[in-house]
């Protein structure tokens, strides 16, 4: 019992042994490696540079003078170690020469920190060499590019040619279904642009420069919005021209009234619209404001209407004034039927009766302003010869003082003297006055219109801005005439 006790007793101890032994060898491992570790470096790619076993700020100063004065690269160098902070002054040439001796500062055993205060100063050279490189990096490049510029010499002009091929092809088959000029050309060359635009895309395709084909766009499209506002004008005329070419409010040879001014149509172009006044003058209007305006067309419709005052007085009948106004309008040959012609009591003014006449005229043969002075003249002398009469406004004179009666001094028959002619008092025997009933009189020159006489007057004359007209042909159903009005 004592044995086996005993032998047990060993094992255990034995076994406590084993364990100790193993923990020593396990902490030896350990502590090992800990130094290790802490021997390695901090930082990677950081190196330390040792100076001597005891650093000192003068051994500091020496060695990064020395380092720092044999690269070269700094004039007027300078390095002061105070407590382990280092200063660095003086120029350099390059700012990674600057960069360079401040990490070598940092990386010097003993440096507690860094002030950099080398400056970076170029130095001025008259060598020709950079320019002489860049131009043979130049000259390199452009031979690269030599086989990109045959093929654009050979692909741009054909795809021109065809562009304009293909614009001709469409002006031809656009001249039956659109009428204005104008708009053909427009769409002829909307068809015709990207025949155009394959060549180039097939140019910078082939030169692997697609992504600049989109940069350009983008900044064509920036350049186009710049633009746009620098010629707002002109793209707002352009556009205007291009509306108007579709609507077509009016044609070469009309006669229109717009922004105050009117004449006969001569030309537009993609700016503007002339025309022609009664006084022979060229009349530019922008096309934008004659888009955004209101514009009279007197040549669209053959029959016009125009209207004439007449005043009578209270005593006069009203009616026997209108019967007889209104056989005057139905008599005048110049006068349409139909529509008959009215006459209306207007107003009643201060001392007559106005009464408005209404009545209808052919506008392509006739003359508004003619017709209208004949038929005043036949209303005057037919109310006159009625007995109807035409008073003036009344008016009311007033005399402050009252009116001074002054007698006439008395006259006496004076012989003329010889060789002084007197007045004569009767017409010359070869002037024979003409009817007031007359339709038309010889001093009124005719009841047709002007307009053979303004153009026979100027001439055959050319627009200001040359001979481009959009307009489509003349149209022989329109008026080429005077406006009833003038």
């Amino acid at each position: 019992m004592l044995r086996s006790d005993l032998h047990s007793w060993r094992k255990a101890m034995r076994g406590i042994l084993y364990v100790l032994i193993l923990g020593t060898m396990l902490g030896n491992v350990v502590l090992d490696s800990s130094a290790r570790a802490q021997e390695a470096p901090s930082a990677e790619g950081t190196q330390t540079i040792a100076v001597s076993e005891r650093t000192e700020d003068a051994d500091i100063e020496r060695r990064l003078t020395g380092i720092l004065a044999s690269a070269g690269w700094y004039r007027s160098l300078d390095v002061e170690v105070k407590e382990g902070i280092v200063y660095l002054d003086g120029a350099t040439a390059s700012g990674n020469h600057r960069d360079w001796a401040g990490s070598l500062a940092a990386k010097t055993e003993g440096v507690v920190a860094v002030v950099n205060r080398i400056e970076v100063q170029p130095e001025f050279t008259l060598s020709l060499t950079p320019v002489i490189d860049e131009l043979g990096r130049f000259g390199r490049e452009a031979l690269t590019y030599v086989p990109l510029a045959l093929l654009a010499l050979l692909v741009l002009p054909l795809a021109w040619l065809i562009a304009r091929l293909v614009s001709a092809l469409a002006r031809r088959l656009l001249r039956k279904r659109v009428a204005s000029p104008f708009l053909r050309q427009v769409l002829a060359r909307a068809i015709a642009l990207p025949v155009l635009l394959l060549g180039i895309y097939l140019i910078l395709q082939v030169a692997g420069l697609t992504g600049l084909a989109f940069s350009v766009v983008g900044g064509a499209g920036m350049i186009g919005i710049v633009v746009s506002f620098a010629f707002r004008d002109i793209a707002e005329n352009f556009l205007a021209t291009l509306i108007m070419s579709i609507r077509q409010p009016f044609r070469r040879g009309d006669w229109i009234t717009v922004a105050e001014h009117s004449g006969i149509v001569q030309s537009m172009n993609a700016r503007s619209t002339v025309l022609l006044s009664a006084e022979g003058n060229h009349i530019q209007i922008p096309n934008a404001t004659i888009f955004k305006t209101i514009v009279i067309n007197y040549s669209t419709s053959p029959g016009l209407r125009t209207s004439v005052d007449i005043g009578i007085g209270y005593d006069d009948s009203v009616t026997h004034a209108q019967t007889l106004i209104h056989q005057v309008l139905t008599a005048h040959e110049a006068i349409i039927a139909h529509p008959e012609p009215m006459v209306l009591v207007d107003a009643l003014g201060a001392s007559t009766v106005n009464l408005k006449a209404y009545f209808w005229f052919d506008g392509q043969t006739i003359a508004g302003v003619k017709l209208r002075s004949a038929v005043l003249r036949q209303i005057k002398n037919t109310l006159t010869e009625a007995g109807i009469s035409m008073p003036d406004e009344a008016r009311e004179i007033i005399f402050p003082q009252g009116v001074p009666v002054v007698s006439p001094p008395e006259v006496s028959a004076v012989e003329p003297p010889q060789g002084v002619a007197t007045p004569s008092t009767t017409a010359p025997s070869n002037v024979v006055p003409a009817s007031d009933s007359a339709d038309v009189t010889s001093a009124e020159g005719g009841l047709e219109t002007e307009r053979r006489a303004i153009e026979q007057s100027i001439g055959t004359t050319t627009p200001p801005e040359g001979r481009t007209d959009l307009l489509g042909g003349n149209d022989s159903t329109r008026s080429h005439d005077e406006p009833p009005h003038q």
